[in-house]
């Protein structure tokens, strides 16, 4: 009889009856399910607030607006300490040190609470950063109102989610996270109405309604590392004495830096073509919003590949370890392009769907929108690639490197040449870089560029095997 501690050090392994192995898809797909949902619950929890924001004011929209991005771009940043207890749960688990593996999982928490400075830091920056932006008085005041707890409360709270949840990601139970998921956005619902309407809160009340739906869902995945299963195998209740939060924040900031830094390039990338017109604008909020139909999924595929990988590592077999991550590497770019292919040939049916027919450039959107989808489509496939390297290299414990790449790339690259192939002569936001002024098509063959070199960099990382020498058991 196979016991569990045999599975855990075979991850995603079938044997034939020649006693050959090969890689189990129907085990990999068990793992990616429920992260691709987890993903598109994800989005549901942000279309939640957006929808009773969006009820109180179109200032209040604006305020949000305004602020969004910084907010999201500090809660990645700081949030990679969280997403680090992945990576540690999946490489003991697969060595079979069940303790430590729990052990991740309460460092990544202390580390949560030990990052309430550094956020509140951040939210005491609030107040000049947007008077910097010259934004209007009452925008500001409730951009202010929403800042505070979305910060200083939910910050470590959402850091405190990533741990739990990578815990049980990294032991191959993705369906604890997708049920933390479902409980979190579903309890947000009713919470906005609460806070938003009952206690006359404003838009303060849905930034209060998010943190207290992140805060039941903290206590549930708590209540789930207690549970009684979950002390029987992993001894929870036993480690919580002894946090190593050292070792998860060194590897946790670098996976913060590398999808902040892509993050801050995809938001210059969408002002930029903002900037250039509406019909360009809007063109690319559409495209971007299809394109999520591949990226969702393609991201759950990528996660399964840190926990396989890291598991795979932890038994000290770093050759099936390299196996499983070329198949999730080809299986999330094959996904990714072939998803992005169908969204293109089915561009002049889908996207008539996102506009108003009696809108006067509803035409130009429709029609911008067909190039900008095959543009899209070439970039799905090398994201793919992006996204399976990238993640596959994390599960090893590979992430300074990564995160180096993805910010030169990013600043140094994407950038500067969507800046110089979107802008006209006159245009822009600066003068020392050239522009040819090939609009939101020139905007999009730079970030196909970037997500080319992006791609291969971090596929050609893999191949090297340098992570080899780096994973992190122990």
């Amino acid at each position: 009889m196979t016991t569990p501690a045999d599975e855990s050090r075979v991850p995603a392994q079938r044997v034939d009856a020649a006693g050959r192995a090969h890689v189990d898809y129907v085990a990999v797909f068990a793992l990616a399910g429920p992260l691709v949902a987890n993903s598109a619950l994800q989005a549901v929890l942000n279309l939640t607030d957006t929808w009773f924001i969006g009820r109180i004011s179109t200032t209040a929209l604006a305020a949000v607006s305004s602020i969004y991005w910084v907010i999201l771009v500090l809660l990645i940043f700081l949030g990679g300490i969280g997403m680090a207890t992945q990576t540690l749960a999946a490489q003991a688990f697969g060595a079979g040190r069940r303790r430590r593996a729990a052990q991740a999982a309460w460092s990544g928490s202390y580390a949560a609470l030990a990052s309430l400075p550094a956020f509140a830091v951040a939210a005491l920056l609030g107040p000049p950063l947007l008077r910097a932006l010259a934004l209007d008085a009452h925008v500001q005041e409730l951009a202010l109102e929403f800042w505070w707890p979305r910060l200083i409360v939910g910050g470590p709270l959402a850091l405190l989610a990533w741990s739990l949840t990578g815990f049980f990601n990294g032991v191959g139970r993705p369906r604890v996270t997708l049920l933390i998921t479902v409980v979190v956005a579903f309890a947000n619902v009713p919470l906005n109405q609460l806070f938003i309407v009952h206690f006359d809160l404003g838009i303060a009340g849905s930034a209060w309604a998010t943190v207290t739906a992140q805060a039941l869902g903290a206590l549930i995945g708590f209540a789930c590392l207690l549970s009684r299963d979950v002390r029987r195998t992993f001894g929870s209740h036993l480690v919580w004495r002894r946090p190593r939060i050292a070792r998860q924040i060194a590897l946790g900031l670098p996976m913060g830096l590398s999808a902040t830094a892509d993050m801050l390039g995809l938001a210059l990338f969408q002002l930029m073509l903002v900037a250039v017109g509406t019909v360009p604008g809007a063109a690319t909020q559409v495209v971007i919003m299809l394109t999520s139909l591949a990226y969702m999924p393609g991201v759950g595929i990528a996660m399964a590949g840190t926990t396989l990988v890291g598991q795979a590592i932890g038994a000290g077999d770093r050759d099936w370890a390299a196996r499983l991550g070329n198949a999730i590497i080809a299986l999330a770019a094959a996904f990714m392009g072939i998803v992005g292919v169908l969204l293109a040939l089915a561009g002049p049916w889908l996207m008539p769907l996102f506009v108003t027919a009696n809108d006067a450039e509803a035409a130009a959107v429709i029609t911008l929108g067909a190039p900008l989808l095959w543009l899209a489509a070439c970039y799905q496939a090398f994201d793919g690639l992006n996204l399976g390297s990238g993640f596959c290299l994390r599960g090893a414990g590979d992430v300074r490197v990564p995160a180096v790449l993805v910010a030169c790339l990013s600043w140094l690259v994407w950038v500067p040449l969507t800046h110089a192939l979107t802008f006209a002569p006159g245009q822009g936001w600066v003068r020392f870089l050239p522009q040819f002024g090939y609009g939101a098509v020139g905007g999009w063959s730079a970030a196909v560029v970037y997500v080319v070199l992006l791609g291969l960099g971090l596929w050609l990382r893999w191949r090297s095997g340098a992570w080899r020498k780096l994973a992190i058991v122990g």
